[in-house]
C-alpha cells in the first residue's frame, strides 16, 4: 500500500477540492507563489514555452498566488486525485504528510553555493523517489536562489539572539521552530499570506524573511528594522503531475514539458549574482523606510548553524522511514 492509500485509509477521503473542471485542452498549473515573485515570472515563461511548442493543441495556464484555493501543504492530497493537472511543490511545506521530505534539506545547514551545487543532484534524486511513492511524477524543477535570511522587526532593532529571546518571531517551517526553540526564542509558523496582518497587529514582533522577496509582501510597511542572520540554500521547487495522468499523457505534450522544464532549470540554476541582488533588495527596502542594521554577530550565526545541524538530525530520526538514509545521502554528497 503506497503512502497515498495510507492517508486515504486514515479517513482523509472526506477532503473535498471543489474546482471547476478544466477545458479539455487546458492544463491548470497551481502556483502557490505570488505573481510578484521572480519565480512566478519564470513559471510563466515555462508555460509560454510549452504552449508555443504545442501550438494551441493543449494550453498550460498558470494560476498564481493560491488563486485556485488549494493549500500548498495539501499538495500530496489533491494532486494525485486530479484536482488540478499540474502543481508547484516545495518539500519543506509537505512535512505533515511526508515527514521524510522536510528533512532532506533543512534550511541553514548548507551555507555556501559550492556545497549546495554538490548536493543538488542527490536532492533531486531523493525528491523523485519520494514523490513517486505518493503517485506524483516530478516533471520539472525551478532552482531557488541562495537566500540571505534576515530578522525584520516592528518596534525596535534586534541584532542578537539574546535580544530575540524577548520577542515573538514569525517563521515559515517547523525546522525553524525547532531551531529557534533550542536557542530560547519563541517562534511560530505564520503563513506568508497572513504575515503582514500578524506583524501589523502585534501577533508577532519580528519575522524571519529573505530581503530579496520582502517587497513582494510589503514587509517594509509593517517592519521598521532589519538585520541579516544566516544564508540559506533550499531544495528546488518541483513541478508535479499525477503519475496516473502523466503515464496517460500524449508523448508530444511530455516532450514539450520536458524541453521547457530543462530550459527552466538552466535559467534558474544560476547563483553568481545572488549576493548582488540581495544588496540591491536591501537598498530598495531602505528607500521604503526600513532601517537596516548591522548583521547578527558571527558568534550568533555560528550558534544558529550548530542548532540547525542538531535539528536536522532530530527531524530525520523522528520522521523515521527513509529520512535518516536521505540525510546520510545528502551529507555524503556534501563531503561531510
Amino acid at each position: 500500500m503506497n503512502k497515498l492509500l495510507k492517508i486515504l485509509s486514515a479517513g482523509l477521503t472526506g477532503l473535498s477540492f471543489a474546482l471547476p473542471a478544466a477545458a479539455a485542452d487546458e492544463w491548470r498549473f497551481n502556483n502557490f507563489l505570488p505573481e510578484t515573485r521572480p519565480e512566478s515570472a519564470e513559471l510563466e515563461k515555462f508555460a509560454a514555452d510549452v504552449n508555443e511548442a504545442l501550438a494551441g493543441e493543449t494550453t498550460l495556464k498558470i494560476y498564481s498566488g493560491g488563486s485556485l484555493g488549494l493549500p500548498n501543504t495539501d499538495t500530496l492530497r489533491f494532486l494525485p486525485k486530479g484536482a488540478v493537472e499540474m502543481s508547484l511543490m516545495w518539500a519543506n511545506y509537505l512535512g505533515r504528510d511526508a515527514p521524510a521530505l522536510s528533512s532532506v534539506v533543512v534550511q541553514g545547514t548548507i551555507s555556501s553555493i559550492e556545497e549546495f551545487e554538490k548536493a543538488i543532484p542527490t536532492v533531486r534524486e531523493i525528491y523523485e523517489e519520494e514523490f513517486r511513492e505518493w503517485g506524483v511524477s516530478s516533471v520539472g524543477y525551478a532552482a531557488i536562489p541562495m537566500l540571505s535570511v534576515s530578522v525584520f522587526c516592528r518596534d525596535e532593532p534586534i541584532r542578537s539572539i539574546e535580544d530575540l529571546k524577548s520577542k515573538k518571531l514569525r517563521v515559515w517551517a517547523r525546522d525553524q521552530v525547532e531551531t529557534f526553540t533550542r536557542l530560547g526564542v519563541a517562534a511560530q509558523i505564520i503563513p506568508q499570506e497572513e504575515m503582514y496582518v500578524a506583524m501589523k497587529t502585534g501577533v508577532v514582533d519580528c519575522a524571519l524573511y529573505p530581503a530579496l522577496y520582502a517587497h513582494t509582501v510589503s514587509l517594509q510597511e509593517v517592519a521598521k528594522y532589519a538585520s541579516f542572520l544566516y544564508p540559506m540554500a533550499s531544495g528546488p521547487y518541483v513541478i508535479g503531475v499525477s503519475t496516473e495522468r502523466w503515464d496517460a499523457t500524449d508523448d508530444r505534450i511530455k516532450q514539450a514539458v520536458a524541453k521547457a522544464a530543462e530550459d527552466l532549470w538552466n535559467r534558474t540554476n544560476q547563483y553568481e549574482d545572488d549576493f548582488e541582488r540581495e544588496l540591491a533588495a536591501r537598498d530598495k527596502l531602505v528607500e521604503g523606510g526600513i532601517i537596516w542594521g548591522e548583521d547578527f554577530p558571527q558568534a550568533d550565526r555560528d550558534l544558529f548553524v550548530s542548532s540547525v545541524t542538531e535539528t536536522w538530525k532530530m527531524l530525520a530520526e523522528e520522521a523515521g522511514g527513509n529520512a535518516p538514509a536521505y540525510r546520510e545521502r545528502v551529507l555524503k554528497a556534501l563531503g561531510r
